[in-house]
């Protein structure tokens, strides 16, 4: 899998219909969903922009092999891919909890070849 991230409030992404795709509270002005690639990329993304939001958040893991909507990489180093489109469920193949540290850091998701995914299934989301 080619696996990209994605970083949302949870109440947010458990407010929404699992039946229906995945669309971010800013993808009406955006018109395209931010991802990272990379786990530290991720926590370091987070952190510049979102340190002082309070609430929970998520991570979801996108296999960008199942994505159906265009993503484009539109910086020059090819780490953060805008998906073009509402995000089709069966893509998001793990929601995990995002850790901080107390002072509002995110911490990096944890992942490697060992490691089983949580299925959205289990956060009530398919």
């Amino acid at each position: 899998m080619d696996i990209t991230f994605h970083g949302t409030l949870a109440a947010h992404f458990d407010s929404l219909n699992p039946q229906s795709p995945y669309a971010p509270p800013d993808f009406e002005w955006e018109g395209f969903i931010h991802c990272t690639d990379g786990e530290r990329r991720l926590a370091d993304t987070l952190t510049a922009y979102y340190r002082d939001s309070p609430g929970d958040w998520l991570v979801l893991y996108i296999d960008k092999g199942r994505v159906e909507a265009e993503i484009r990489y539109e910086d020059p180093e090819r780490v953060f891919p805008h998906i073009y489109g509402p995000l089709n469920r069966d893509a998001i193949v793990a929601v995990r909890a995002l850790g901080r540290t107390g002072d509002g850091a995110f911490l990096a998701p944890q992942r490697d070849a060992s490691q089983t995914l949580t299925p959205p299934a289990e956060r009530g989301q398919v």
